[in-house]
């Protein structure tokens, strides 16, 4: 629970990861100089929690995850009505089940700047 999880102000904890990442490429290209190294948007998001350990191991993409979590929790469509939008029933599924799971983590994280409607 403790590891990004701890810490006085998430501030970019509202943000989905594919926000995260054109945000830093943007801050990159305003700058006209580096400013996000390079490995950080091109290495394969991992929990460093064992070696060789990647995020895509146990979650989709993150484009599809964040399309997911929007409906989810931003538009709070049901798992039918996201796979009714062509979304893969068994990831949808999956996804939703890990957020409403890690829901007693978010109430023990540190506060998150509020950027999303919900």
């Amino acid at each position: 629970l403790y590891g990004d999880m701890c810490g006085g102000l998430a501030p970019i904890g509202d943000v989905l990861k594919t926000v995260v990442y054109r945000l830093a490429k943007q801050l990159n290209d305003e700058a006209g100089f580096t400013r996000i190294p390079p490995g950080s948007l091109t290495k394969p998001p991992s929990a460093e929690l064992k070696p060789n350990q990647v995020d895509q191991d146990k979650l989709p993409p993150y484009d599809l995850l964040d399309r997911i979590l929007t409906l989810y929790v931003e538009e709070d469509l049901s798992t039918e009505q996201i796979v009714s939008r062509g979304l893969p029933a068994q990831t949808v599924g999956r996804v939703v089940r890990m957020v409403d799971a890690a829901e007693y983590k978010r109430k023990q994280a540190a506060p998150v700047l509020k950027v999303t409607s919900r």
